[in-house]
């Protein structure tokens, strides 16, 4: 039984570090705060076994993936601000739209952690310390405009 739980608590956490684009994190060399940016917060439920990806997210105290217009609306907000923002990777950018709501959640308020955060998670080939911090608090009201706007 025991093996039984262990599985499905380890197939649980692979599906959210796929879900949260994490496993980029694991290719790439860690940045200080990468741990602090990527975690889940410390009061979320535990990880669920479901194969459901937004019931892995809620579980994570994540929202779930944005589709038709909210997803539209995010890309397009995105790519108002830069296009480098999104470079043609649109499931990579909802994936980090997702992750920077979890910012937003775990940093309520401090605005300045929220966007030093954000600037941090979003780079691309041509920005690999990121857009800024005007970039970067644009990302973030567009993802919490589009995403996440009950946080």
């Amino acid at each position: 039984m025991r093996t039984h739980h262990t599985a499905a608590a380890l197939a649980a956490a692979a599906l959210l570090l796929t879900l949260t684009g994490c496993a980029e994190a694991i290719t790439s060399e860690p940045k200080p705060d990468d741990k602090i940016a990527s975690s889940p917060p410390a009061d979320a439920p535990a990880a669920t076994s479901s194969a459901d990806p937004d019931a892995a997210r809620a579980a994570a105290g994540l929202p779930p993936e944005p589709k038709g217009p909210a997803r539209k609306a995010f890309l397009d907000g995105l790519n108002a601000i830069d296009k480098d923002i999104v470079h043609g990777k649109d499931d990579k950018a909802i994936s980090r739209g997702i992750d920077t709501c979890g910012v937003y959640k775990r940093f309520p308020g401090d605005t300045a952690k929220q966007v030093e955060q954000t600037n941090k998670r979003w780079t691309s080939p041509t920005h690999p310390e990121g857009h800024g911090q005007t970039k970067a608090a644009q990302i973030l009201a567009v993802a919490h405009a589009t995403i996440c706007p009950t946080y």
